[in-house]
């Protein structure tokens, strides 16, 4: 989380006085603990080891780690490869209107279109923004190429196949973007998926589930 300021509640301090006293100590013994459930837990415990407070091993347990050094969340983070996690991506190609391509993203209930040349290759990406600023000052949709309104390939920014979760977090943040391209490598502009924020949220809530403790991205 960087350089983020960490509120932290009277539990999550409790949390990590017992983890600094009793450590390793699983999930289930932290909860045991506290008389709670490890489902109740397990929201506090991923705050605190996403905050580098605590570091988190697959049949191990907890650690305290007092946001020392990197974190194993975060060698987590920088270990899952994008390939593994890309989702389909929804393309429209280049000379189809402005028009078809609202219909295409209500269509695909998406909020990012990569627009493609004849050769599947990318040539820029067009948002819901983008669409509605021109729709708002435009009558004939049909007649305006999407080209003309669509951020152009030397302005994108994309992740490759091989660049990992972190990575690919990263580069949502830095422009400020909900979606991006992913191309098989930097000599290939043929997109062939897309990362975007719901893979991030979603990983994440399986994080808070319990998957990232059981180590279930591990290859």
């Amino acid at each position: 989380m960087g350089g983020d300021i960490i509120n932290l509640s009277k539990r999550h301090l409790e949390i990590l006085r017992l983890v600094r006293d009793e450590g390793p100590i699983t999930g289930e013994e932290i909860a045991a603990h506290f008389n709670l459930t490890r489902a109740t837990l397990r929201p506090d415990l991923t705050i605190l080891t996403m905050a580098g407070l605590l570091d988190a091993r697959p049949r191990v347990g907890y650690f305290y780690s007092g946001s020392k050094g990197r974190s194993f969340l975060a060698d987590q983070l920088d270990s899952i490869p994008i390939k593994q996690l890309k989702a389909h991506p929804v393309v429209i190609e280049a000379g189809q209107s402005v028009y078809e391509a609202i219909v295409t993203l209500f269509l695909e209930d998406q909020g990012t279109l990569f627009v493609v040349n004849s050769s599947g290759e990318l040539g820029g990406v067009v948002s819901r923004k983008d669409l509605l600023k021109v729709s708002l000052g435009s009558n004939d949709l049909q007649s305006v190429p999407v080209e003309m309104v669509m951020t152009r390939f030397a302005q994108t920014v994309w992740v490759e196949e091989g660049d990992t979760l972190l990575a690919g977090i990263n580069k949502l943040q830095a422009s400020h973007v909900n979606c991006l391209p992913v191309l098989k490598s930097l000599d290939s502009k043929i997109p062939t998926g897309r990362f975007d924020l719901d893979i991030v949220l979603k990983i994440l809530a399986e994080m808070v589930e319990g998957k990232f403790e059981e180590g279930l991205y591990n290859d």
